[in-house]
């Protein structure tokens, strides 16, 4: 593939940046890879799950693999933002199919900690082994030429974690567009003061650094997006345009209130603190969830 100039950006190679829109769960997954050498790596696949009947699909997943073949990619990393309460990881599925390793930043043991005691689960051990990397804050890794640095961003969750890939920055959940503002930060481990600062570590980067977004819930009905830049962060997004750490803080925590659970959170961070695996069989060959009752009862209902 000939490298043209619009991939050039202060004498280095862009990553391209194909992203992948889940409906289900509003999710954005993407495939970032390096022009010049075709290594990728795919950040936050989804695994799909239809709560309604209890069934587990790999649609979303065999896109993503689809696209790694069809465009002749050598997939380097499966990587993850943080465990997610909203959908189901697919990482422990796209390991499976390509052996290749999966990753994600080292304080998820925190969240394991958290939520094993949460559902009870003996035979989980809190330690990460679920993953083949456990980044630390400011390490790099590589995906071809392309440099890769992790930057810790607590608040969301306390493993929260932005990848930093050339002039690219995946933030997933800590910031939306600037008409969806940011994320919740009322989780068991999330701060909105700390999510504030995270903020903060994003917007610091170069005013062009192409920012994109782990969900986008459309907001008065536009179409998907989920691309933005820095300099159009600071300047529009509805939650810290022109606010003080006090007003960020004050707005959150007040909308956080006024928020019911996510509906996937207690099917899917069992799994995804399991590395995106599902649970094993039983001794019917069938898989089972757990649901633990009267854990957060302060929490709004659904109307």
């Amino acid at each position: 593939m000939t490298v043209n100039e619009s991939q050039i950006a202060a004498g280095h190679v862009r990553p391209v940046v194909k992203a992948f829109f889940d409906t289900r769960t509003s999710s954005v997954q993407y495939v970032v890879h390096d022009p010049e050498t075709m290594k990728a790596a795919v950040i936050d696949p989804v695994l799909d799950f239809e709560e309604k009947a209890g069934s587990t699909s790999t649609e979303n997943a065999d896109a993503i693999l689809g696209y790694v073949q069809d465009n002749g990619l050598d997939l380097e990393w499966i990587l993850d933002t943080h465990p997610h309460a909203d959908h189901f990881s697919a990482a422990g599925y796209l390991k499976q199919k390509t052996g290749v390793p999966i990753a994600i930043g080292e304080k998820v043991v925190e969240v394991q900690k958290l939520w094993k005691k949460i559902y009870n689960l003996q035979d989980v051990p809190a330690d990460g082994s679920q993953w083949d990397r456990l980044f630390a804050d400011g390490e790099s890794f590589s995906i071809g030429n392309l440099e890769a640095r992790v930057m810790l961003c607590p608040g969301h969750t306390p493993a929260s974690i932005t990848y930093v890939i050339g002039d690219t920055a995946f933030v997933h959940d800590t910031l939306f567009m600037p008409d969806g503002g940011s994320a919740r930060a009322d989780f068991p481990g999330g701060d909105a003061w700390v999510l504030w600062e995270s903020i903060q570590k994003i917007l610091a980067l170069p005013d062009d650094t192409r920012l994109f977004t782990g969900h986008d819930y459309q907001p008065n009905g536009r179409e998907p997006r989920w691309e933005s830049t820095v300099a159009e962060q600071k300047r529009e997004n509805k939650h810290v345009a022109g606010k003080t750490a006090e007003d960020y803080v004050q707005l959150r925590e007040e909308r956080d209130r006024t928020l019911t659970m996510p509906k996937l959170i207690l099917q899917s961070l069992q799994v995804n603190i399991r590395g995106g695996r599902l649970p094993d069989p039983e001794d019917n060959a069938v898989r089972y969830l757990k649901v633990p009752l009267d854990q957060f009862t302060d929490m709004p209902w659904e109307s």
